[in-house]
């Protein structure tokens, strides 16, 4: 018995070391060298455009196809009180009407377990190596989901990417179809204005610049064996554009999840944009039939509920205000007019500070006397 526990030891340790070697290997090499060709044949089985606004199929016979929530995380205050809400929130959807919804798992890049292992399922992955993400902490999240999905059990045949600041509002079906993925489109990634960039990452040889969606990595769902393909290709592409002075500075905060549309396409997986897959506040003010709130805006309000965005209103949520402290107890209600996008997180933020989200047991469970919304 000793013996077998040495030699998994001694397995484990290796494995983790051949890993760290091939990144720090791929990140010095040329490019050209690790990216695999496209394979385009997900999109000759369809007969319409992949980027339309929703998935064709709407259909909800057969078999459940059941995908996996992951989202990772470091072991920081600002991300844990985050994840902590969002886990409930998972939670409280995941059997509703319509959900594919399956299991969960924080993947914490932390490199080592913290304190709420316990109370959410939770797989620890290694951070880069010291210097290797150039101060671009947002560059562990690929390699953490290589490792998650090199290592771990998953048992469903989809993921959904999701991060720490979304708030689930209403059960998620599968809205994948046919090979192809499901993303947001976010405005701000334009493959076209900064083709001559991408250029250096998807060649001319790989398809039209407008192969690559504009999307990140999340929200989105796609199948797992795509995932697996396509993770390590995305921690390659992000880690030479990081490199890459001209691509660091077209790119900045979002250089990240250029490298995933980009990977994508390297691999022929295109995505149905999905514009109803969430809301971002104060821009989206109105939370219909959407199913994630994503509150990564500062909210500025001046007191009848108007909107001064670029000016520190006279009331405010800001997540980035809680980044070493979980919301104080003595957060004012918003003002009348305040959408209800904004309130939605900020109520929830309020509702822990209140002390209605509660330690039971080492969980996080909700003070029953507050009626939920």
């Amino acid at each position: 018995m000793g013996c077998g526990n040495v030699f998994f030891t001694l397995l484990i340790t290796f494995s983790v070391a051949l890993i760290t070697y091939n990144i720090i290997i791929s990140a010095n090499a040329p490019l050209k060298q690790e990216l695999p060709g496209p394979s385009r044949s997900s999109f000759q089985s369809i007969t319409v455009d992949p980027i339309i606004k929703m998935p064709l199929d709407k259909s909800r016979g057969g078999s459940k196809r059941l995908f996996h929530t992951a989202v990772t995380a470091s072991d920081s205050v600002y991300n844990t009180w985050q994840c902590r809400v969002m886990y409930y929130w998972f939670k409280k959807m995941k059997d509703g009407g319509k959900s594919d919804m399956g299991g969960f798992t924080r993947i914490l890049h932390s490199g080592k377990p913290d304190k709420h292992m316990a109370e959410i399922p939770t797989f620890v992955a290694q951070p880069l190596p010291s210097g290797m993400d150039r101060g671009y902490i947002v560059l562990n999240r690929p390699w953490a989901f290589v490792q998650w999905l090199q290592q771990a059990d998953i048992k469903e045949d989809y993921i959904l990417m999701s991060e720490p600041d979304h708030i689930i509002v209403k059960p998620i079906p599968n809205l994948s179809r046919e090979g192809l993925g499901a993303a947001f489109p976010f405005f701000y990634i334009e493959p076209k204005k900064y083709e001559s960039v991408l250029r250096k990452y998807f060649p001319e040889d790989k398809g039209p610049i407008t192969d690559i969606d504009p999307i990140g990595n999340s929200p989105v769902i796609v199948g797992k064996e795509s995932l697996k393909k396509i993770a390590p290709t995305w921690m390659n592409v992000s880690l030479a554009m990081k490199k890459d002075p001209e691509t660091d500075k077209a790119f900045g905060w979002v250089l990240e999840m250029y490298a995933y549309a980009v990977a994508s396409a390297l691999h022929g997986v295109g995505n149905i944009l999905y514009k109803d897959f969430m809301i971002q506040p104060p821009w989206d003010t109105e939370i219909g039939e959407k199913f994630i709130i994503h509150y990564t805006y500062g909210c500025d309000y001046n007191l009848k509920g108007e909107l001064t965005y670029g000016k520190i209103g006279e009331w405010r949520f800001d997540k980035r205000s809680y980044d070493n402290t979980i919301p104080p107890r003595n957060l004012p209600l918003p003002p009348p007019g305040v959408p209800e996008s904004v309130f939605n997180p900020y109520y929830w933020a309020c509702r822990w500070a209140q002390g209605s989200f509660h330690e039971l047991g080492g969980k996080l469970v909700v003070d029953p006397s507050y009626n939920l919304i």
